[in-house]
């Protein structure tokens, strides 16, 4: 062991955290979880728009919720929002799948709300 002071400055206390851009601070903390809306089983209702009015917004073309900010609302006014869903289209999932998620939906046939299916 040296005995100098200089190494103080070198060293870090406690390790960084790396962000990816995709974990929203809310109350200084980071979430673990993101909403995630599967805008294929959503019905239009605007439950969850009334409820975390900062994190569900209907989308204007389709008629359909979507999460637009996950660091908008509490985790408690969030869960509010899902608990109102009738039909259980909106999830708690991981913000790493957020990707896949999109791309699984980009990849359904979604149709606006009242029009019927494309033959």
């Amino acid at each position: 062991m040296t005995n100098n002071p200089d190494l103080a400055f070198q060293v870090k206390a406690q390790e960084e955290i790396k962000r990816n851009g995709k974990e929203p601070v809310l109350g200084g903390q980071l979430r673990t979880k993101a909403a995630w809306v599967d805008e294929s089983l959503c019905i239009g209702c605007t439950y969850c728009s009334c409820v975390a009015t900062n994190t569900f917004v209907m989308e204007p073309i389709f008629g359909r919720a979507r999460a637009v900010r996950q660091d908008g609302d509490s985790s408690r006014v969030i869960q509010e929002a899902i608990d109102t869903c009738p039909v259980n289209c909106i999830d708690w999932v991981k913000f790493e799948d957020l990707d896949d998620f999109r791309a699984q939906l980009e990849a359904k046939s979604i149709r606006p709300l009242g029009l019927p299916p494309l033959m």
